[in-house]
């Protein structure tokens, strides 16, 4: 039996940089396809900021053609104006994988960093240096994009749990 290879886009939403990662996943092997930061222009409104932020990552869907996408959850910030741009661009990041049919799982932040590292509370320096070790052909440029790589890695890892459980909740239904 030939295991399927499954593309995967990771997107760590941001309104100044939001960082995409893509990687293939066959059973437990894992390799780097692309990475880097779709930008926004400070200087333009927040409409045109996150149509940046959409125009970018649809191109980005478009040209590598992943089967699913995975997206950190934000966690709360003490800025609640920070916190309601950053939830707008994270609603960019979900919209537009799921505007081009693929599956969108989120990831806490702390599941991302702990499937990576081992350690829930990882450093940015320590995310990084760990997808270099499991992706040792990315050349990620940007913290965004390492870390994008990390929700990718992290979905590979926890895709088959997460079908599992629907499979078994959609028969309960049944």
């Amino acid at each position: 039996m030939t295991l399927q290879t499954i593309r995967i886009l990771g997107i760590d939403p941001g309104l100044r940089n939001m960082g995409w990662g893509i990687v293939e996943a066959q059973g437990s092997r894992l390799s780097f396809v692309a990475c880097g930061s779709v930008h926004s222009d400070a200087k333009l409104t927040l409409a045109d900021r996150l149509r940046q932020l959409h125009d970018g990552l649809a191109a980005i869907v478009h040209l590598h053609v992943p089967h699913e996408a995975a997206v950190e959850e934000t966690f709360v910030n003490r800025d609640p104006q920070s916190a309601l741009k950053l939830g707008q661009a994270r609603g960019i990041a979900l919209l537009v994988p799921a505007l081009a049919g693929l599956s969108v799982a989120e990831y806490a932040a702390n599941l991302v960093k702990k499937t990576v590292t081992g350690a829930g509370h990882a450093e940015k320096a320590q995310i990084a240096m760990m997808v270099k070790v499991l992706l040792p052909r990315s050349d990620a440029g940007s913290a965004d994009a390492a870390d994008a790589l990390a929700i990718a890695i992290c979905h590979a890892q926890h895709r088959g749990a997460r079908k599992l459980a629907a499979a078994v909740a959609a028969k309960e239904k049944a």
